[in-house]
């Protein structure tokens, strides 16, 4: 019985002491909470000028501070934070940049920062950015490429005078009641001033004109000469649109003051052609008491700085009966610095029996 008892008392040290030399249990692993998770499809190319949304699907979002979307552009680094996007679901976010900011050249990053407010990248980073390729609308390259032309100048201030002989005309006059005849000029002169300016788009220019006309000619039912001196003074506003690059139309409103009062009218006139290269232009032209035309015109570069231009014009101006033809060359050149200056000559008849010549000189300035 002692045996036994000595034995057990042996026994229960021996497991004491094995169980004071085991090592301790391993401690619970530490709790590590879920980082933010960025999503995001990159963006490769956008349209130059337009606003550019970019959106990501976030992750724990409640485990930042914010979300960034960083951007470069010529004028320097911006951010701004991504906000809930409303058409999404729960984790759908989206930061918008604005147009007048989406200007080449353009890279962008994503950068989420933390509660402790350290900064860590989640596409791309700070120090190398995702390139966003900006194309240009097709409209703002056209007109490029016509500001290059025309020198950057969209303004145009002309200054022209013109005129044109006829030919001598026989009318029948009475004075003091007795019926005669008397020769009469058939002719006119012109002078006028205009302004355009260049938009180059679907409404390519627009410009208005003042100018002065006065002459002579056989008027229509009537014989005291006095009536024969004939002119009129008037303001023309005009508007040219593009259909296409080839194909341009002019619309003109007139109106003046006569010898009889006021009147109106207008025209216009379609180009076809680059109106800076060769062009064909067909238009016609009208206005109250005065008169009427219509011609084609040929513009033919001669060169980088000489335009040529033949015209064919069929008129009742100034107050004819009948109508005559005007067969007119111009030739225009550039100066440089923006200024320009104009000749024309031409011959002029309305029956084959008799004609007259012609000629004018336009000086212009644009900037």
């Amino acid at each position: 019985m002692v045996k036994k008892l000595a034995f057990a008392i042996v026994l229960c040290a021996a497991r004491a002491s094995r169980a004071d030399d085991a090592p301790p249990p391993p401690p619970p692993p530490p709790v590590v909470l879920e980082k933010t998770t960025v999503h995001h499809a990159p963006i490769a190319a956008a349209d130059d000028g337009e606003a550019l949304t970019f959106r990501a699907r976030i992750e724990r979002v409640d485990h930042a501070k914010r979300v960034l979307l960083v951007y470069s552009n010529p004028s320097g680094v911006h951010q701004i934070a991504f906000e809930r996007w409303t058409d999404g679901g729960d984790e759908e976010y989206a930061a918008e940049v604005p147009g007048v900011d989406v200007k080449a050249p353009f890279a962008y990053a994503i950068v989420v920062e933390g509660t402790d407010g350290a900064r860590h990248a989640a596409f791309a980073s700070e120090t190398a950015m995702h390139d966003v390729a900006l194309l240009e609308d097709e409209g703002d390259l056209r007109e490029r490429a016509l500001l290059e032309r025309i020198d950057h100048r969209r303004s145009q201030l002309a200054l022209s005078t013109e005129y044109a002989y006829f030919g001598t005309q026989t009318a029948s006059i009475v004075t003091n009641g007795t019926t005669s005849t008397m020769p009469v000029r058939d002719e006119f002169w012109r002078v006028d001033g205009s302004y355009t300016y260049r938009v180059l788009r679907t409404v390519a220019e627009f410009g208005i004109a003042f100018g002065v006309v006065r002459g002579s000619a056989i008027v229509p039912n009537t014989t005291n000469p006095s009536d024969f001196n004939v002119g009129l003074n008037y303001g023309a506003p005009r508007i040219r649109f593009r259909a296409t690059d080839w194909l341009h139309f002019d619309l003109e409103f007139l109106t003046s003051i006569t010898e009889v009062g006021f009147s109106v009218g207008g025209g216009g006139d379609v180009v076809l052609g680059s109106p800076y290269a060769t062009h064909v232009t067909l238009g016609a032209e009208g206005i109250q008491v005065f008169g009427a035309r219509g011609w084609a015109r040929l513009d033919v570069p001669a060169g980088s700085r000489l335009t040529l231009a033949p015209t064919i014009e069929v008129t009742n101006m100034p107050h004819a009966s009948n109508a005559g033809v005007r067969l007119l060359f111009d030739a225009n050149v550039l100066l440089g610095k923006g200024f320009s200056v104009g000749l024309r000559a031409g011959y002029m008849a309305r029956d084959f029996n008799d004609g007259g010549f012609g000629g004018g000189v336009q000086v212009g300035y644009a900037f």
